[in-house]
């Protein structure tokens, strides 16, 4: 049998900044979790004309859609961090009790969506701002 996790079974969990995020959020879909790293070119004559380039600052972003629902907490705390440019903590897990990033993070977008025959939403970009830990499993 295949070993693969699915998307539906990922969590997103939030909570108060400088705290590890523990309220799991559920009004969210179609979450992406992007991992990246700067680089530095390292490249000396030594090396047979192939260039060489080493990891530098790395850097992690979410972004996710919500259905906008003023009445839901997860949503509430999105957005008023977008609106107040204060942190939240999200912690991003590809199960339960699964492994990803716990860090506090910076709304950098919150743009809603009104499509005449889809529910409104809300599209979200988090960018890290304080890493804590990565997440191997509780």
């Amino acid at each position: 049998m295949p070993n693969f996790a699915l998307g539906m079974n990922a969590k997103l969990y939030y909570g108060a900044a400088g705290n590890p995020a523990t309220t799991e959020m559920t009004n969210v879909r179609n979450v992406t979790l992007n991992l990246e790293a700067g680089e530095a070119d390292v490249t000396t004559r030594a090396n047979q004309g192939w260039r060489a380039t080493a990891p530098t600052l790395r850097e992690c972003s979410v972004e996710f859609e919500m259905v906008w629902d003023p009445a839901d907490a997860g949503f509430t705390a999105i957005k008023n961090a977008y609106l107040t440019a204060g942190l939240i903590a999200l912690k991003v897990l590809d199960k339960e009790g699964g492994q990803g990033p716990d860090g506090d993070f910076s709304i950098t977008s919150f743009s809603r969506s009104e499509e005449l025959e889809e529910a409104i939403t809300v599209s979200v970009t988090a960018k890290l701002a304080v890493y804590r830990t990565w997440v191997t499993g509780s």
